[in-house]
């Protein structure tokens, strides 16, 4: 058999003397000094305008394992805003155990927000004025992000079979993104937080919802500054009103 050992382009020269170690790599950005909280740039932080709000909603995302450590990803400033958001890792072959107890529990009605548009699921479409019933019955509606690209979102549907008695809640709204982080495949594609308010604007959640779109806003702005080494403009308009509700104003 022959040695698969790796020799030296020297022959009486040792390998680990002849070859150099490599320099230590460094990832694109590795020497950026960033927050430990919100993980941008110090330069441009986000905890300034962090602020919590209540909801009668909830959210849970249930989130595709390779959009969880994306930096660019927004489902992170949900829980940020709102505090009683649950937060899921998918994976196919193993279902989050705490992920089963609260759909089990009867205190919630959780919806899967998912379009309308595919086959098979037509009998389990419902509308917002569903969620405002289950509300006013007593029970705490939960909406249900599958958060991924279009899909990763479309997989976790089809192939959770945890998901597939849950009532699906499409997103009826003329609201364009205005996430400028990723290219998206049409402007009607929303990215996570903006999904979620505006479904709690629809639901009633109007605060809730106000505070996530500045939160979002300031999120977009200071994240491209940062890939420029740059600073946003500030104050911008949803800066002063997230700092204006720090300080109970």
């Amino acid at each position: 058999m022959q040695d698969e050992s790796p020799t030296s382009p020297y022959p009486d020269t040792p390998f680990d003397v002849a070859s150099p170690p490599r320099r230590e790599f460094k990832a694109r950005g590795s020497f950026v000094v960033r927050c430990e909280s919100c993980n941008l740039p110090r330069l441009n932080c986000l905890c300034p305008y962090r602020v919590q709000a209540e909801s009668r909603s909830r959210v849970w995302l249930l989130t595709h394992p390779i959009e969880r450590y994306k930096p660019t990803n927004t489902g992170r400033l949900i829980r940020d805003v709102l505090p009683d958001t649950e937060v899921f890792t998918w994976y196919r072959t193993a279902p989050d155990e705490r992920l089963l107890d609260l759909l089990a529990d009867s205190r919630y009605a959780p919806f899967v927000v998912f379009p309308d548009d595919q086959e098979g699921y037509a009998d389990r479409v419902v509308g917002m004025d569903s969620v405002i019933e289950h509300r006013d019955a007593g029970r705490i509606p939960v909406f249900i992000l599958l958060d991924g690209t279009w899909r990763q979102a479309r997989r976790i549907f089809r192939r959770s079979a945890y998901l597939a008695d849950l009532p699906v809640l499409p997103l009826v709204t003329d609201r364009q993104t205005r996430y400028r982080l990723r290219k998206a495949a049409s402007s009607d594609h929303l990215c996570t937080a903006e999904v979620a308010a505006e479904l709690l604007h629809q639901a009633g959640d109007d605060r809730a919802a106000e505070v996530l779109d500045d939160y979002f806003e300031v999120f977009n702005d200071n994240y491209a500054a940062s890939r420029r080494h740059a600073k946003p403009e500030e104050p911008t308009p949803a800066m002063r009103r997230l700092l204006a509700a720090r300080q109970g104003g």
